[in-house]
């Protein structure tokens, strides 16, 4: 026997084998059975989710207390600046003036109080004795608690004197960062110009507007579930709810507090914002029983002992199940895997 033939043998015994491997899988394939379930209503929660958008809950425009000329920036937009830090300075030459005339002027007090508590005492010892009269005697008394008066009122200049000389000196009230600035360097400022704007880092809250007809479900169940574009998520029932509507929009802010010191959390982020509105009954079915033809959505249904394509519409999904708006009725049987059942055919 030649080599030719032992091959050309060889070669049909393995077609064989392929050829019988074919049919088994095939008749194993006809002979699985294919599982299904009976449509039948299930009562789901019924979430309402909003478009929000992050903010800072600290966030200031810092404005001049005092007036002068801008000598010193410290710090310049997008810096981070810790709490109590000196942003700017302002000149401060006519407020330290202010605060030596106010020290003065509370010496003066204190002198001229001194020789009034003295000269009190000395008419207080003699009149008795009738060496002073009574309009003399009144005048000391007078004069005494004048000078008193007089004391109390310099130490409340010092105060203020103070005061405004520390305003010379703007500080941060809470740590964050800058966002504008309102002024430049050598620029003259007076009492409730805007200097400097920033915010806090350390904690932001949601805000969405909840349309008129859930607002009641919201105050019912007041939580929040808060969805980050980087797959973080945030529940969250410490909210704000606005007392009154938006007279365009219909509709209610809503101010929801999320996690301090959560990192990388910036305001102007958009996020999703859910909320239960309640209970609701629908149909469900697991993700395996859709079939999908370009614009199509089906699902095998069971009809005279086969199985045959059902055109179906769909609503909201997650990672699991599927909702069935309309096309399906309680009682109906489906397969659970469609694709199972579509290669079933294809291999017969």
């Amino acid at each position: 026997m030649t080599i030719s033939s032992h091959r050309s043998r060889y070669l049909f015994v393995l077609a064989s084998g392929l050829g019988l491997f074919q049919l088994s899988f095939a008749a194993l394939a006809e002979k699985a059975p294919i599982e299904t379930m009976q449509i039948s209503l299930s009562e789901q929660v019924q979430w309402v989710e909003l478009d929000a958008k992050l903010e800072a809950v600290k966030a200031a425009t810092v404005s001049a207390q005092t007036s002068g000329r801008v000598i010193s920036l410290h710090y310049d937009v997008n810096d981070i600046v810790p709490q109590g830090a000196a942003l700017l300075e302002i000149t401060s030459k006519e407020q330290g003036a202010e605060l030596a005339a106010a020290n003065a002027e509370l010496a003066r007090s204190i002198a001229l109080n001194t020789e009034a508590q003295l000269t009190r005492k000395r008419y207080e010892e003699l009149f008795p004795q009738g060496a002073i009269s009574q309009g003399n005697m009144d005048e000391a008394i007078a004069q005494a608690k004048s000078a008193e008066q007089a004391v109390s009122a310099a130490k409340a200049n010092i105060v203020r004197a103070n005061e405004s000389l520390t305003y010379t000196s703007v500080a941060a009230p809470f740590s964050g960062i800058v966002t504008q600035r309102h002024v430049e360097q050598g620029e003259t400022v007076s009492p409730g110009q805007p200097l400097l704007s920033g915010f806090s880092l350390t904690q932001m809250r949601a805000v969405t507007q909840v349309p008129q007809r859930y607002i009641d479900a919201l105050k019912q169940a007041p939580e929040f579930n808060v969805q980050l574009n980087d797959g973080r998520s945030f529940s969250s029932n410490q909210l704000t709810i606005f007392s009154f509507a938006d007279p365009q929009s219909h509709s209610y802010k809503v101010r929801i507090l999320l996690p301090e010191n959560e990192a990388n959390l910036m305001p102007g982020m958009w996020a999703k914002a859910k909320f239960s509105a309640g209970t609701s009954k629908s149909i469900r079915l697991p993700q395996s029983a859709l079939i999908k033809r370009g614009e199509l959505n089906a699902v095998y249904r069971q009809l005279d002992g086969q199985f045959v394509l059902n055109q179906v519409r769909i609503g909201k999904k997650d990672s699991d199940s599927v909702e069935i708006l309309s096309g399906l009725d309680t009682g109906d049987t489906i397969a659970v895997d469609a694709y199972q059942l579509l290669l079933n055919k294809d291999l017969r």
